[in-house]
């Protein structure tokens, strides 16, 4: 049931974290066992343990450490579509319900405390900021309506808090609960021993440090309001974490359910966990694909949006592969399985958008060593402010005042969700485009990047032979000489000829049968054709038939050839009629992806193991000025190690098996998901579709992720270095610092949440 990380590890689900001191403590106590790696994050309440060779820890020494920590730990439940996955929103229990499995909807539970607490605190705020509404025994009633609000809504705060010191440790909840109950503590002093209870009381709400009375001073519209405020952030929090997540969630709902079987002749519905590679599964129109696998009979489109980002559907008949949750939106097909469950191309990507964000950025490890100690320096500098005071004569109201606000401004929330929830978007965002993150790592390699190395074949080209010119004799139709020359071509296997004879196909229809078919090795093919002696190859054949190319042909070819091209002289009855042009094609993306990574200031190389020629044509047509060709698979990675060594960050975009190890020694690695497994491993980035245009794409969506980790984590840094000075100088109201706690909190979810808005640039 553990989701796999690597041969010796480990995936848990954490339950009553709080915040992101608490997934600092976990983390801490695991990486205490010896052989244990782990990483704790607090959006996705997930830690990842990797164990070391003969450790001898298990699953169970994980979960019991965890445990003894003061929270709960299980291996994953396997995603059920209706139920939500990875959202503990409300501390403590209602975290680890859903961590063991409960079936109770955290975010319902959540808002349930929130709406009592908000209808129960409104009046108390309200009476306490306007004096000319506090009646005979206004007092009273606010602590009638405050105290549930202190004892059930922040009681998810005071249970963690309560939980954290018998461990020993202090987290934001211990801030909280200590600034609410210390707050509701002096207000029933006040009441019951002090002054503030007398009939026809009254005192002003004021935003600054006074001089007062401590046994007059009601702190109960903090109490409440904190409580309040702080319960809407976490709300909001929760909420956004369940929609950053949704991405993903989305992405491994695509799939089939179901797949209808033909065995022995029969169709038989079976789930699509029976399905075992070589079954045979029909698909009907409006049906999704329920496997990757290859199409045996029937033509069809395929609307790949929801997996590829692309929105134009995809022809497919006999012999193409498909793939498993795209939509068959044309006619019947019958598709032989190739890869099922674990292996499929959907399931490769949900695991790597999950890895992706459960990962950890740089920036985040440095925010978690803060937060693992802020705490208890937080705590110790409320105690300083409410001894200073107290030092200075200020009073006992007003030091309580400074030093519960310091204990209420400083909660750390923020920090702690700065770069998960951004990776949870960005990730989540680039899966529905069809471009997959492997770990935030990349992230940091996407900003220093300088220079991008294009693998040609497959990646700027198409990697199949193309007719890409048609050059004709005075005399000659383009119609006749494709019909003619494509008929016979059709019955040779080779490349070129292949290229021939699709293209004559797609233009003229159905091609006539050559008769006398005859292959000359080496230089063509000849046969007789609608009562024509048709020659086809090299123009050594055609001159050895005495049909030599006319002056204009004889250019074309030269051209052609220069160019890195194959030439194909065609001739009948005894002339030179044409000359058809056949190359890889460039693909018609290409040069715009080009462009679009020069604007991104990428400094684009062409590296192909093709001849000079042929690299030249190719880098022209698509604008790259730097070609390096007639390199060896084995030399790929010599020249990224060549360029590094420059002192350029190196990205390298490829999709075949001589392209992994150029991938995986680059800064960056893009591997084009049309590509080979060996590619798509090897690679930091996956392009699920062919074109060229999503590594631009790719690059702006990882700058765009760390820019908003980066703003995130200075706005969390700024606002507690900004704001503890002014709590403890007594000029934050303790309910005015609440809110500020949990606006922050609000506002780093909510900027991380724009890059769901993320969009490819048109075209």
């Amino acid at each position: 049931m553990a989701t796999a990380i690597g041969e010796h590890g480990v995936e848990l689900q954490i339950g009553g974290m709080t915040c992101a001191s608490c997934a600092a403590r976990i983390e801490k106590k695991l990486n205490r066992m010896e052989g244990v790696t782990a990483t704790v994050n607090y959006a996705t309440e997930r830690a990842k343990v990797t164990l070391a060779e003969g450790s001898g820890v298990g699953t169970a020494d994980l979960i019991a450490t965890v445990e003894r920590t003061g929270y709960t730990a299980a291996l994953p439940r396997p995603p059920a579509p209706a139920e939500p996955t990875g959202d503990t929103a409300d501390g403590g229990a209602d975290g680890r319900a859903e961590a063991t499995g409960g079936a109770a909807d955290p975010l319902a539970a959540l808002r349930q405390r929130l709406l009592i607490s908000l209808v129960l605190s409104v009046p108390v705020v309200v009476l306490a900021m306007v004096p000319p509404l506090q009646f005979t025994y206004w007092q009273w009633l606010s602590l009638t309506l405050a105290a549930p609000v202190v004892a059930y809504g922040a009681w998810p705060f005071h249970r963690a808090a309560w939980t954290n010191l018998r461990h020993g440790a202090a987290t934001m909840d211990t801030l909280i609960s200590m600034g609410t109950l210390a707050a509701m503590g002096w207000s029933l002093w006040a009441l019951f021993l002090g002054t503030a209870g007398m009939p026809g009381m009254t005192h002003p709400f004021e935003l600054t440090l006074t001089r007062t009375d401590g046994g007059s001073a009601l702190y109960l519209e903090a109490a409440a309001g904190v409580t309040t405020f702080i319960l809407a952030g976490r709300y909001a929090e929760a909420r956004a974490k369940r929609n950053a997540g949704a991405a993903l969630r989305a992405l491994l709902e695509l799939g089939a359910k179901d797949a209808t079987v033909l065995r022995d002749g029969r169709e038989i519905r079976v789930p699509t966990a029976e399905l075992r590679p070589g079954d045979r599964f029909t698909v009907r129109p409006g049906e999704k694909i329920a496997t990757d696998g290859t199409v045996r009979e029937g033509s069809s489109a395929v609307d790949a949006s929801m997996l590829t980002g692309e929105s134009v559907p995809v022809e497919v008949s006999p012999g193409d592969t498909v793939t498993g949750g795209t939509v068959n939106a044309g006619g019947r097909l019958v598709v032989e399985a190739t890869r099922v469950g674990a292996d499929t191309q959907l399931a490769r990507m949900g695991r790597l958008v999950e890895e992706a964000q459960n990962g950890k950025a740089a920036a985040q490890r440095l925010a978690d060593r803060i937060s693992a100690v802020f705490v208890p320096v937080v705590i110790a500098l409320a105690l300083g402010t409410l001894g200073y005071w107290l030092a200075t004569g200020a009073g006992a109201a007003a030091a309580f005042t400074a030093a519960v606000a310091v204990l209420i401004i400083a909660c750390p929330c923020a920090l702690g969700l700065a770069t998960p929830t951004a990776l949870m978007a960005g990730t989540g965002r680039g899966a529905q485009l069809g471009i997959l993150l492997k770990g935030p790592e990349v992230l940091e390699s996407t900003r220093r990047v300088d220079t991008v190395v294009l693998d040609k074949t497959g990646t700027v080209t198409t990697g199949i032979m193309t007719l890409t010119g048609i050059h004709l004799a005075e005399g000659a139709t383009e119609a006749e000489v494709l019909r003619l020359a494509g008929a016979l071509e059709h019955a040779s296997e080779h490349p070129v000829a292949r290229a021939v004879a699709t293209e004559a196909e797609a233009r003229t229809g159905t091609l006539p049968a050559p008769a006398g078919f005859a292959n000359v090795p080496g230089l063509g093919v000849t046969g007789e054709v609608e009562g024509h002696a048709v020659v086809v190859g090299r123009a050594q054949l055609l001159e050895r038939r005495e049909q030599p190319l006319p002056p204009a042909l004889a250019t074309a070819r030269a051209q052609a050839e220069a160019r890195g091209r194959t030439a194909v002289a065609v001739g009948w009855d005894g002339a030179a009629r044409a000359v058809l042009v056949v190359s890889d094609a460039v693909k018609p993306t290409s040069a715009e992806a080009v462009r679009r990574l020069r604007a991104l200031g990428l400094t684009p190389v062409l590296l192909t193991g093709d001849n000079r020629a042929v690299a030249e044509s190719v880098a022209a047509e698509v604008g790259i000025d730097e070609v390096i060709a007639e390199v060896l698979p084995e030399d790929k990675v010599a020249v990224v190690e060549r360029l590094r060594s420059e002192g350029r960050s190196v990205a390298m975009v490829g999709d075949g098996v001589n392209d992994a190890a150029a991938l995986a020694t680059a800064d960056l690695g893009l591997a084009m998901g049309t590509g080979t497994d060996a590619a798509i491993e090897a690679g930091d980035l996956t392009l699920v579709r062919g074109d060229l245009r999503a590594a631009a794409d790719a690059i702006r969506l990882a700058r765009a992720t760390l820019g908003t980790i980066r703003t995130n984590l200075f706005w969390a840094f700024g606002y507690n270095v900004a704001a503890l000075p002014l709590a403890a100088a007594g000029l934050l109201n303790p309910m005015i610092a609440g809110a500020a706690m949990a606006f922050s909190s609000v506002f780093v979810v909510g900027n991380s949440l724009r890059l769901r808005r993320f969009r490819p640039l048109a075209g």
